[in-house]
């Protein structure tokens, strides 16, 4: 009896310690992100889905992709997500020293931008050659961080209407997922255009 006792023991500690590898493994391997908020508790799948989560909420496709018509007016174009300014498309055909003087202008489709900085263009984020292909995870927080184009210190400033400023108020943790998500997305292959300084110089 005492036998007993002890193998049912000793099988039921060997289980237990199979199942809490196993929960160890699962977790590890999908990278669970646990996000405590005013007190409620919410548990991604993974850093990825995390990142799609921000990536969504934040609205970055708005911007970041193309639109294509539809019987309700412009919609998202999915195939092309988060690629940018198609360089194929110009830009509003606005007189540009009035918009830069008294207000913007801005394509349909919300990629290409046009103020007193000159004309902005929404960035390429998939992880084609064009986009952040060759980016590291450090560059891309930089370059929120900092507001610095490519994520290099000596670029150019990120230009309106893209709001670094207040991305950069992301913890690192948030942004290394929304760069984790952005590498899953479909590469596309789209050079966007370099943007075009103000035509004239602002009035004081």
């Amino acid at each position: 009896m005492r036998k007993n006792v002890i193998l049912s023991l000793a099988l039921a500690t060997i289980a237990g310690a199979i199942v809490t590898s196993c929960q160890q493994q699962a977790a590890a391997n999908t990278e669970a992100v646990a996000v405590d908020s005013n007190k409620v508790s919410v548990t991604f799948e993974s850093k990825v889905k995390y990142g799609e989560h921000l990536v969504t909420i934040g609205g970055c496709g708005d911007c970041h992709t193309p639109k294509k018509m539809s019987p309700q007016g412009p919609v998202p174009d999915m195939d092309n997500a988060f690629s940018g300014h198609p360089s194929q498309m110009p830009i509003p055909d606005i007189d540009r020293k009035m918009a830069e003087a008294k207000g913007l202008g801005v394509t349909n489709d919300l990629t290409a931008w046009v103020g007193p900085w000159g004309v902005s263009y929404a960035a390429n984020l998939t992880p084609d050659s064009t986009g952040l292909g060759g980016w590291k995870e450090e560059q891309f927080i930089y370059a929120l961080r900092n507001g610095k184009h490519k994520g290099l210190p000596d670029a150019r400033p990120i230009l309106p209407p893209m709001p670094w400023e207040t991305v950069r108020l992301m913890s690192d943790d948030e942004l290394k997922a929304v760069f984790a998500y952005l590498r899953t997305v479909k590469p596309v292959h789209n050079i966007v255009p370099e943007v075009m300084p103000p035509v004239s110089a602002p009035s004081h």
